[in-house]
């Protein structure tokens, strides 16, 4: 009977494996854009018909606005050399840029640079968004925090899971069609995540989208999604990339991991 039950559980378990899973979505390269290979991308978001952009890096950290078409930078900031740069939104006039490990934000003039104040925060900076109500802020861990925009007051916060399981080092964030993109620190996909639940709807697949032999460095990673809302544009860059690519996203059919034998 023992034997039996065992053989009834391997049955079991091998149903499951050859249930219907859903496959991660890839991609379509449109166009690609010239970008600063110099630019440790920390922070990108699309306004006013061109990129602004936060790099990072003790003593290179700065925020920039750029020419999507030519590359070109059109205004730059040098962040003061004791700060490490890192998540970029906007926020009404405003750009509002965490760093690092100094739990300083710093909220600028959009149109002039000018610094206009500066907010503290607890715990690491990475990533930063927001969705319309709120600040979205990722510190290298599962969660994601929703900060008051006004205060910088930590309003709730959300666990990002995948089946059950806590997605780890979530970076650089957008926020799109009511869902939070993410880069994963160190891995070629995107995750987009309910920010009601903290779940992972989904996720992008973008491997080969800049191959390893272009890349200068282990740190040259996937961080950088901005979103043209105007025009329905997704863009997608990296630390150290020599280009910003526009993508559409090719969605997946839900596919059977493995057929049934039919007796």
């Amino acid at each position: 009977m023992r034997k039996m039950a065992c053989l009834l559980l391997l049955l079991a378990l091998a149903g499951c494996a050859c249930s219907e899973a859903l496959a991660a979505d890839s991609y379509r390269v449109v166009h690609s854009y010239p970008h600063d290979s110099g630019a440790f991308t920390q922070g990108l978001i699309y306004l006013d018909g061109h990129l602004y952009e936060s790099t990072g890096l003790n003593g290179k950290s700065s925020l920039r606005a750029e020419d999507l078409e030519t590359g070109s930078i059109l205004s730059f900031h040098d962040v003061p050399r004791q700060y490490f740069a890192e998540g970029l939104t906007d926020w009404g006039n405003t750009l509002v840029q965490l760093t690092w490990e100094t739990h300083v934000a710093f909220v600028y003039d959009r149109a002039t640079f000018h610094l206009l104040r500066t907010f503290h925060f607890d715990g690491e900076g990475w990533g930063l968004t927001h969705d319309g109500k709120s600040l979205i802020l990722s510190d290298g861990t599962a969660t994601l925090r929703f900060l008051d925009p006004s205060t910088f007051k930590e309003t709730r916060r959300i666990t990002v899971q995948d089946h059950g399981k806590p997605v780890l080092q979530l970076n650089e964030l957008e926020f799109i069609h009511g869902e939070i993109y993410a880069n994963i620190w160190h891995e070629d996909r995107i995750a987009r995540i309910s920010p009601a639940t903290g779940k992972v709807i989904g996720w992008i697949d973008l491997a080969g989208l800049l191959p390893a032999n272009q890349r200068s460095s282990t740190e040259a990673v996937l961080n950088g999604i901005a979103y043209d809302a105007a025009h329905d544009r997704l863009f997608v860059t990296g630390k150290l990339w020599p280009k910003i690519f526009e993508i559409k996203v090719v969605p997946e059919a839900v596919k059977p991991v493995a057929a049934h034998k039919q007796n």
